[in-house]
């Protein structure tokens, strides 16, 4: 199971790490060592009254070292993938915050939704 993870992550990003349109992978670095970093990916679906172009940004994986927390890098990570969103036509940002990050999210801007998350797993 961990093999089959690792595998289709490599397939992934080396299919997206060079597409500017579909996805983002900004980074803060500190004395030449990655300290910071997020994802952000275009997702598309069908236009809808919430999102009219049917164009959303999935803001993932943001993770600062925790040496290095309360510096900033979160808040300019977040700023980078917003700033892209708006640079690829996108109607919103999307995300699934933990207790941590709320405070960051909600001070940026970001809302919470009534619409309860739901997953199958196949």
């Amino acid at each position: 199971m961990q093999e089959s993870w690792r595998r289709h992550a490599v397939e992934w990003f080396t299919r997206f790490v060079d597409d500017r349109d579909s996805a983002r992978f900004p980074v803060i670095e500190v004395d030449g060592a990655i300290v910071a970093t997020a994802i952000g990916t275009l997702e598309l679906g069908v236009p809808n009254p919430q999102c009219a172009k049917g164009r959303t940004v999935r803001l993932a994986n943001l993770i600062t070292l925790p040496e290095y927390r309360g510096r900033g890098h979160g808040t300019a990570l977040v700023l980078d993938v917003l700033s892209w969103a708006k640079s690829i036509d996108a109607d919103r940002v999307d995300l699934s915050a933990t207790p941590e990050g709320k405070r960051l999210y909600d001070k940026l801007g970001f809302a919470l939704t009534s619409a309860p998350r739901m997953k199958f797993a196949l």
